[in-house]
């Protein structure tokens, strides 16, 4: 082959698509399949809305216009509120936790922690609201042993709630910012004490910003598993404390006016857009934050 040849063949390789996508049509399939129809099915079903009396579909936006007042609009800040202070409150502790288990000089400890939390993240649903039911509970182990009630106590709030999904949430912070925490290197810590800074300006100005995308990716994840839980508040509160999940529930079930049947589905789609701004505000965030680890 000639020079000009192998420019030639070189040009057109250039120009030549790459066929390595093919292999993931499977998942873009099943991706489609699963996630794609229902998003759709969900987006068209929120915009459309039945005439009681002609039994006649029509496209609005009054589902939408519906979901965002009254007792819907409640339930929705109110799970906002509680999967809002579940992250925080989750990712302090967590943090903490995972700090504690890093800095420890017992290996045993660190495994026994980390195995624990690994059970613990992926513990819900009836069973853990059976546990807690069954310690801190009206007629609890716990509440009785030490008469609990007799000063008011009462596990069915809101309070009660951000405690039990504090249960499964600190966990997984813990397994979030472990691996985040053994990558501060010592020598930042040695070199940082070296130019006399105290441990307040190390953290401050080297681990706060070198944790801040594990530290933002767990916040968000706690906040999205708590927004999007739904079991444990069922068995355990009802409808005392308002969900948005549990009035979707609600709504599937029948609980809705004639003609208001896909305001379920508008109330989905209100979750969907939350998570979307979450997400908005997330990864800025955490790309300013990496550049630290560049």
């Amino acid at each position: 082959m000639t020079a000009t040849d192998a420019g030639t063949a070189a040009r057109r390789g250039g120009r030549t698509r790459s066929t390595g996508w093919l292999a993931a049509l499977p998942l873009l399939a099943f991706v489609a399949l699963a996630f794609g129809i229902p998003a759709v099915a969900l987006l068209l079903g929120a915009f459309t809305v039945r005439d009681p009396q002609s039994g006649l579909s029509s496209f609005s936006a009054a589902n939408v216009a519906e979901s965002l007042r009254g007792n819907y609009l409640a339930t929705l800040l109110s799970s906002v509120r509680l999967s809002a202070l579940v992250a925080v409150l989750g990712a302090v502790l967590g943090t903490f936790l995972a700090q504690a288990v890093v800095t420890s000089r017992f290996r045993a400890l660190r495994e026994a922690v980390l195995t624990a939390s690994g059970v613990l993240a992926n513990f819900g649903g009836v069973p853990l609201a059976f546990v807690w039911i069954a310690t801190l509970g009206n007629s609890g182990v716990v509440t009785k042993t030490f008469g609990l009630g007799e000063s008011g106590w009462s596990l069915y709030t809101f309070w009660g709630l951000v405690m039990v999904y504090m249960y499964f949430s600190a966990p997984l912070m813990v397994l979030v910012m472990t691996p985040a925490l053994d990558g501060l290197r010592p020598q930042w810590r040695e070199a940082a004490q070296n130019s006399g800074a105290t441990a307040w300006q190390f953290w401050r100005h080297v681990g706060i910003p070198v944790l801040a995308p594990a530290l933002l990716g767990g916040v968000v994840l706690l906040f999205g598993g708590a927004f999007a839980a739904y079991a444990t508040a069922q068995a355990m509160v009802g409808s005392t404390v308002p969900l948005v999940t549990l009035q979707i529930a609600d709504a599937l079930t029948g609980d809705v006016l004639i003609g208001h049947e896909n305001i379920a589905l508008a109330l989905s789609l209100d979750m969907i857009v939350i998570a979307i701004l979450v997400m908005a505000v997330y990864l800025p965030l955490q790309r300013r934050s990496s550049r630290w680890l560049r």
